[in-house]
């Protein structure tokens, strides 16, 4: 017999007056799971350490801020949380180490780099921070503080990669970042990339500067502003130095001073012909000692160097492997004896931040694409850090298995698959497993068949993977005889058909479909973009040094989107601004995007969402950020595009990937921005950032429809799972106009969960599982400050069951109950711990 259980909620609060609008506090009290993975961390761009207290470590990462470890890299915490999560640089005060600043704005210029906002110190190891300049800058690439005077720092700013700008060069502040002087400056179109202090004359520094620029169709590294500078006194007077250095335009160039023998400098210059350069005079001549993979590789990206403490021929490259010299530069070998670039073992490839112990030069901390590793040996064995959740997650599916499973592909690291709950106690590292490699984008369980795995990777390369029989098979779409060639974004769209679990379409210029897991495909539209020649030349892309990565494809489609009310609805929008629809499943289409008031020509559409709730609505986000157009676009239709009304409000930071409606209640939209996850529960009219999570890229979200789960794929802190969201599907003006309201949440099952023998000790990340118990959701309008705030629960014949300590903030509150009842008197301790101090399960019933 089912019996009913009762809540009651106690307590006094004030009377609700005026509208209402979407506000943060109302999701105060939902939280956000992050489940990983971190089997594979993420991409590292700085490392610092207390050299008086090596176990202290600071990591900054490409989009999930700054992680601290006060125990030597076993653990490690967010410590900067609040603000932009892209890093570019990170200096610790070594005379004051509770002393950090942080430049943000990753300046390994990819075509997915993140954006910063500026210049922060923390005094105090990271509990708080203060913003102390370059808010225009979107890019710091190092930041040096005299040894014998914290006050006087130097900043190198690279500034903006999409467009010109004047806030970068070189700056210099003598009192503590109150006050900022310009002290090297080329133009509009060329940052500082680097900069190095003469550990004994302070005054005496060298400045890289870098020319470059990107468009959403080509990239440029290099051009005539690119030069290498000194200064002998602080700054006042440089002269740009030229002797032995390659003649012509010039790019990239990295530096490193020995700091055994500060005379010996060495630079990785980016030109026609790269190449490792060195000067023993302080820069007056150079000598190139080595033009080889080893230092050349994609140097826009991976030119790095370090010079051992203790021995000044003694030079490390970190590029796609970690390289080292003991002779001056002249030769390299590969550092780890177990590195195979990353494809079985060893360290990941693509590496870009090295920290080498001053004391202890044998001691290494290498930071790459996929995560940090440790050595005590001067490189030769490596040990991984798995406790750093920095996966950069570009898309999430899920399936319908009990509990759910998640899909992701990550920047730099595959694609992978996860338990949304697990067996133990917690989601761990061991818990994910692979399905795909490369640059992983879209992964998703095929709906009919749970033991295929389908994952793409950079190009509109799309594998499908059977995880019974480990067969793997590569079903990208080739054109027919006869048919142009198929171009497809680096991140190329991917879509499952809501209508016929058998249908799977793929974005190039055309719109494909499969209905035979990628056996055959049919082409079900023409060019739907503008196939603009002039912006079709990827094969020439990179500047001085081609790179050819299908980063720069473009003239693409970029997200499609089936009507779950109609399957001859199908949207499309393309990365050159096109936004197609078709209403007769492919025959006839019609491009609307130029109804669209107030979006620029040629504005990046990020998403497109069919609404499921009318079949002639849709919701569509576009991104201008490659353009240095930064605003959030945001606009629904409600007639297929013949008209449109923009959503997008000054409550919306950052420009956009992802709008998603839910599925129950259409008041109800989540929207993705480069800076978090936006609400709205009024359709759109108002918005308000989640702030529980942090200001990290949001790339994808998913709503899974038994669970009613929130799902994000965010760039940097991985995926992150708001556990039911029915309470927020509640929220009305009726509800908000209450003093309080119990919120409806979703039925929970009771769960005897297997006690498993694991100890792994504190080195490997684990995610938390939701809570074993039932989920109970209720609102104040205020917060609730004097008297007695109590929950309780009561069974059917009106018994006491459990009183609950509740929270009192304003917005939703939750709360959980284990669903027990007291425990039994415990005859002994021994009766006891062998279980009967366990209590007894309430009846099920109805809260």
């Amino acid at each position: 017999m089912r019996n009913k259980i009762l809540i009651s909620l106690i307590f006094a609060v004030g009377l609700f007056s005026g509208g209402f609008k979407t506000e943060s506090y109302l999701f105060t009290g939902l939280k956000p799971r992050a489940i990983g993975p971190a089997v594979t961390s993420g991409r590292i761009t700085a490392i610092d350490v207390v050299n008086s207290n090596p176990k202290i470590i600071y990591v900054g990462t490409a989009g999930g801020g700054v992680w601290k470890s006060d125990d030597g890299g076993v653990s490690f915490y967010p410590v900067f949380e609040r603000y932009t999560m892209s890093i570019g640089s990170l200096t610790i005060d070594q005379k004051r180490p509770k002393t950090v600043w942080v430049g943000t704005g990753e300046t390994n210029v990819r075509n997915t780099v993140s954006v910063g906002t500026g210049l922060y110190r923390t005094d105090d190891g990271g509990k708080n921070w203060e913003f102390v300049g370059f808010k225009d800058s979107e890019r710091i690439a190092k930041i040096v503080i005299e040894p014998e005077d914290s006050k006087t720092v130097y900043v190198c700013v690279l500034g903006h990669l999409w467009d010109s700008n004047k806030e970068r060069g070189l700056y210099k502040t003598t009192d503590g970042g109150k006050n900022w002087e310009k002290i090297l400056y080329v133009d509009e179109k060329t940052g500082c990339a680097d900069l190095e202090m003469d550990p004994q004359e302070p005054n005496i520094l060298y400045a890289a500067m870098w020319q470059v620029r990107r468009w959403p169709y080509f990239f440029r590294s290099g051009g005539p502003g690119s030069g290498l500078y000194k200064t002998s006194d602080g700054g006042k007077k440089w002269v740009k130095l030229k002797r032995g250095l390659p003649e012509g335009e010039l790019g990239r160039i990295e530096l490193a001073i020995a700091p055994s023998r500060p005379s010996t400098i060495y630079a990785i210059v980016e030109a026609k012909k790269t190449g490792l350069y060195r000067s023993d005079d302080m820069g007056e001549n150079w000598k190139r000692v080595n033009s080889s993979f080893f230092v050349s590789a994609r140097p826009f990206y991976l030119a790095n160097l370090y010079v051992s403490p203790k021995d000044h021929n003694r030079v490390y490259s970190p590029n796609f492997s970690l390289w080292v010299s003991d002779d001056g530069g002249k030769s390299f070998s590969q550092s780890s004896i177990s590195s195979n670039f990353g494809i079985s073992g060893g360290i990941h490839p693509d590496d870009h931040a090295l920290w080498i112990n001053p004391e202890n030069p044998d001691n290494l901390i290498l930071g790459t694409d996929g995560g940090i590793y440790v050595s005590y040996d001067r490189g030769n064995r490596f040990r991984f850090v798995g406790s750093l959740p920095v996966a950069q997650a570009y898309h999430v599916n899920y399936d319908m298995s009990y509990p759910y499973r998640v899909c992701t592909g990550l920047q730099d690291n595959g694609s992978w698959c996860g338990p949304s709950e697990s067996i133990s106690d917690r989601i761990r590292n061991k818990d994910w497993f692979p399905v795909g490699i490369g640059d992983g984008f879209y992964a998703f369980f095929d709906p009919e068949s749970p033991e295929i795995v389908y994952s793409t990777w950079q190009g509109g390369k799309i594998e499908r993977f059977n995880r019974k029989t480990w067969e793997a098979k590569d079903i990208t779409p080739l054109p027919e005889k006869g048919e142009p060639e198929y171009r497809f974004n680096w991140n190329a769209a991917v879509a499952l058909s809501p209508n016929d679990p058998e249908i799977i379409y793929i974005g190039s210029q055309f719109l494909l479909r499969t209905r035979n897991k990628g056996e055959s495909w049919e082409r079900i539209s023409p060019d739907l973009t503008t196939n603009d020649p002039s912006k079709l030349k990827q094969d020439k892309s990179g500047g001085l040094t081609l790179d050819v990565s299908t980063a720069e494809n473009y003239c693409t489609i970029y997200t499609i989107s089936e009507s779950p009310l109609d399957k001859d609805i199908i949207w499309v929008g393309t990365d050159d601004g096109n936004l197609q629809v078709t209403k007769d499943n492919g025959k006839t289409w019609e491009n609307v995007v130029s109804n669209i008031n107030g979006l620029p020509r040629g504005t990046w559409c990020s998403s497109v969402e069919a609404s499921s709730h009318w079949k002639n609505t849709a919701y569509v986000t576009f991104d201008g950020h490659r353009t240095g157009d930064k605003r959030s676009y945001v606009f629904r239709t409600r007639d297929l595009g013949k008209t449109w009304e923009s959503l997008a409000t000054a409550d919306i930071d950052g420009y956009c990937f992802k709008i998603k409606e839910d599925s129950v209640n259409p008041n109800l939209l989540f929207l993705g921005t480069e800076f978090g996850l936006y609400i709205s529960i009024d359709g759109g009219k108002s918005w308000a950032r989640f702030k529980n999570l942090p200001k990290v890229a949001v790339r994808d979200i998913a709503i899974h429809p038994r669970e009613a789960d929130l799902i994000l794929a965010t760039h940097g802190l991985g995926i992150q799972i708001i556990d039911d969201i029915t309470p927020l599907r509640a929220l009305n003006p009726d509800v908000l106009s209450k003093s309080a309201e119990v919120l409806p949440s979703r039925p929970v099952l009771k769960k005897a969960k297997a006690w498993i023998m694991e100890f792994l000790g504190d080195g490997q990340y684990s995610g938390p599982n939701p809570p074993n118990g039932a989920m109970i959701n209720y609102y104040l309008k205020k917060r609730h400050i004097f008297g007695t705030l109590k929950l309780e629960v009561y069974d059917g014949k009106g018994k006491l069951i459990k009183t609950i300590p509740t929270t009192k903030h304003k917005g939703i509150n939750r709360v959980y109950w284990d669903m027990r009842l007291k425990p039994p008197k415990n005859i002994s301790f021994a009766f006891a711990f062998c279980g009967n101090s366990f209590r007894p399960n309430a009846s099920r019933g109805n809260i």
